[in-house]
């Protein structure tokens, strides 16, 4: 109890940065105070010296007293004293330097975890890239009679990629809804929550596989609820042709993993809050083209066009 020794209080850091520049800043403003009184005395000895005791009387320049001068002078030194001691070392001094470098270096930081949180999700539709064909090719290799599951991406875009605005499609194309419902019918169809809930009702004949991370979702009897593309994927492995059908982050991800893409190219551009990734020519080959003009049912032109991965 008696031999333990009382721990002295300790100072952060900060504080005591702050405790040592307010104590620099009190002493200039102390050495200002005594610098203005000191002028004060100086101009009035100056006009005394001048005028009372006779010193210099007949000095002048440009018909004005020589005092006039001297004050001045000073008057220049000390605004210079008090431009240094408001301005100059409270706004640009190395506090305000060290102050600017820490907003910069933080900006910085700001966008490097920007950036290392891109890397890590392109690492990880990667890694699901990587998991799905290596778990394709060890199906293949268990059973290499059974034919292999061709993923495929269905969708309608314009020609600046737009697929849809406030959860809706831009455009109405009766063929291109019929050609949908002939793709895709009988088959599994993989969509995000959104697109999902932009439709009255479930599609008939056709098995929804809907992805959302939202914990409570709730979904009709019949259709199934996952987490992610890749257990959407397992979800589908006995369809020989399970299609994505939006919306556009879903696309974003299965873009790396699809082996076929159904697009209606609708030829015009529109604006809208929902893309269609740009399709790479050297990773996708183009194998069919049927183009339609507009006519009474259909207010653009447009094209069918299918790609399959080189």
């Amino acid at each position: 109890m008696f031999g333990k020794k009382k721990q002295k209080p300790q100072i952060d850091k900060a504080q005591l940065e702050l405790i040592q520049n307010a104590q620099k800043r009190i002493k200039q403003k102390k050495r200002l105070y005594i610098h203005f009184v000191i002028f004060l005395i100086g101009a009035i000895f100056l006009i005394a010296a001048n005028t009372v005791l006779g010193i210099g009387k007949d000095v002048q320049f440009f018909e004005i007293d020589w005092f006039v001068y001297a004050i001045l002078l000073w008057l220049f030194f000390f605004v210079y004293h008090a431009f240094n001691v408001f301005i100059t070392h409270k706004f640009m001094g190395k506090a305000w330097e060290q102050n600017q470098l820490d907003k910069l270096v933080a900006k910085q930081q700001e966008r490097i975890d920007k950036l290392k949180e891109e890397f890590v999700k392109e690492e990880t539709l990667i890694a699901q890239s990587e998991v799905y064909n290596e778990t394709t090719s060890k199906a293949e290799n268990t059973n290499s009679n059974s034919p292999k599951s061709e993923l495929t991406i269905i969708v309608a875009a314009g020609e600046n990629d737009a697929i849809g605005k406030d959860n809706k499609l831009i455009w109405h194309l009766s063929d291109d809804l019929k050609r949908f419902k002939s793709l895709t019918n009988g088959h599994h169809i993989i969509m995000g929550r959104k697109t999902f809930e932009s439709f009255p009702k479930p599609l008939p004949n056709r098995t929804h596989v809907v992805i959302s991370r939202q914990q409570d979702y709730k979904v009709p009897n019949g259709v199934i609820l996952v987490n992610s593309l890749e257990d959407a994927i397992d979800a589908s492995k006995n369809d020989l042709q399970p299609f994505i059908i939006g919306g556009g982050e879903i696309y974003k991800q299965a873009m790396l993993i699809a082996d076929k893409i159904e697009l209606t190219r609708v030829h015009e551009s529109f604006e809208a809050d929902t893309f269609f990734p740009e399709i790479d020519t050297s990773v996708w080959k183009e194998t069919a083209n049927t183009f339609h003009k507009k006519d009474e049912n259909h207010k653009y032109e447009f094209s069918f066009l299918t790609y399959e991965r080189v």
